[in-house]
């Protein structure tokens, strides 16, 4: 399986390192994550509860960061076990951009490869759910971003914003008149 995307974030470059690197906010992101622990240099141990199609499980994995550039990018190494549901294992090339001054670009890589009962449930399915675990990421990570990092006061009033398209850019600018 191989997925690739990037996303906007509204907060400046240093802001996202510091939030990819705080496990409180990555446990609650991640849809179905239990624990994140350290368990030595730049490792992590996880468990996470999983459905994908008809397999139902808790996984027991390791992260383990590599490569690392402060605030630029870093590689990602997991691996994870579900017991008779399967196991997976893979890695991500997580890279980060400034645009703005509160405005980072999150770029990332996976490669990833299941077996057991998650690899006769088909490729289709396990790439779709994969797609829909990083859109739930994304949503729940850039809502806890801004409720950490609320956009900057402007003393002005400011024009209106031309509408985002999609999803997360109608929850932000919701959140932003809320917040803002």
């Amino acid at each position: 399986m191989n997925l690739t995307g990037q996303q906007t974030l509204p907060v400046s470059q240093a802001q996202a390192w510091a939030a990819l690197n705080d496990t409180a906010m990555l446990q609650a992101a991640v849809p179905g994550c239990e624990a994140i622990t350290p368990a030595g240099d730049n490792a992590f141990d996880v468990l996470m509860a999983v459905s994908i199609g008809p397999v139902k499980a808790r996984f027991k994995g390791r992260l383990q960061l590599s490569d690392l550039v402060p605030p630029q990018s870093y590689r990602l190494a997991f691996e994870g076990s579900g017991g008779a549901a399967g196991h997976g294992k893979g890695q991500a090339l997580v890279t980060l951009e400034a645009l703005a001054p509160q405005q980072t670009r999150l770029g990332y890589e996976v490669t990833a490869s299941v077996g057991g009962k998650l690899a006769q449930v088909g490729s289709r399915l396990v790439d779709l759910a994969a797609q829909k675990l990083a859109e739930d990421f994304f949503a729940r990570f850039q809502t806890a971003l801004l409720a950490r990092q609320p956009p900057a006061e402007v003393e002005a009033a400011p024009a209106p914003a031309a509408p985002r398209p999609g999803m997360l850019g109608r929850l932000r600018d919701w959140l932003r008149r809320l917040f803002g």
